[in-house]
């Protein structure tokens, strides 16, 4: 099967990333959000970042209006009815994922690949709730979307080799390269990452050495090229609160366990980047 058009669920940050890649690399692609308001914030930022690449000399003025030209934005989801794969990048939340996946079960053909974007969340649960299962997997995209290279494919009991392959090698027309992992909380990236980023947060809440002392080591003793509390900032405190719970909850491990620094922190609105304040301050 070949993947002609994609639709994308959610015009967030990592849904409008999503977007922006697809049709730059040729598809025709139909974004959806719960409403205008919401909808239309979402295909702004796709045009300031088109622009913003447009400005450094990445792209051409034409390229940015050929991706433009590519990009449907609705409100309805019976808009992908002509889509051959779909990805669901809403927030993470389980149930309001399932009812995303079920009722684009009744929407998109029977061919039809369904995709979630989720970080950490169980994909057979999602796939449960389709008529579809063995078309259901998962596609991680990283932060921002445009830039960062790796895939995460992630194939449940029972997705098919077929709908493997087929996302494979669409991951591969995107210019990303795809890893293959199971349907296990934080699949490869988080499962590795997420524990350093907590012990840091605990090492600040210890005293063992301030924060910058400790991104500044990380990043010159490991060639990082962003310390882990910088990286938790850029992520969201918030986000990376919410992916080591669901985490801890499935292998009870005390390393995934939030430290209370940043439960305080997620409780006080310090989110990181997103908010202007978390570890470090930004203007």
């Amino acid at each position: 099967m070949e993947v002609k058009q994609v639709g994308v669920v959610g015009c967030g940050q990592m849904g409008g990333g999503i977007t922006q890649v697809c049709a730059q690399s040729g598809y025709q692609v139909i974004v959806s959000e719960v409403n205008e308001e919401l909808l239309n914030r979402g295909l702004a930022q796709i045009n300031a970042s088109l622009t913003k690449a447009v400005e450094k000399g990445k792209i051409t003025e034409q390229d940015k209006e050929a991706t433009l030209s590519r990009i449907k934005g609705t409100t309805d989801i019976k808009d992908f009815s002509g889509c051959d794969l779909v990805i669901e990048a809403a927030i993470e939340n389980l149930e309001l994922k399932k009812r995303i996946f079920a009722e684009l079960d009744k929407t998109c053909p029977k061919h039809a690949i369904l995709a979630t974007n989720t970080s950490c969340l169980s994909i057979i649960d999602m796939a449960m709730a389709t008529s579809r299962p063995d078309k259901v997997l998962g596609v991680h995209f990283f932060n921002p979307a445009p830039v960062m290279k790796l895939l995460e494919i992630v194939k449940t009991i029972a997705t098919s080799d077929e709908t493997l392959e087929i996302a494979r090698t669409f991951g591969q027309s995107l210019g990303k390269t795809p890893v293959i992992a199971q349907d296990a909380p934080g699949f490869i990236v988080n499962r590795l990452m997420v524990p350093q980023l907590l012990n840091a947060i605990r090492m600040v809440e210890a005293g063992v050495a301030t924060k910058e002392d400790i991104d500044t080591a990380m990043t010159l003793g490991l060639n990082h090229p962003l310390g882990p509390l910088g990286l938790a900032d850029l992520v969201g405190l918030d986000t990376l609160y919410f992916i080591a719970e669901a985490i801890y909850a499935e292998f009870k491990d005390p390393q995934f366990a939030p430290p209370t620094l940043l439960k305080k922190m997620v409780t006080a609105g310090w989110l990181g980047r997103k908010t202007g304040k978390g570890f470090y301050e930004y203007k």
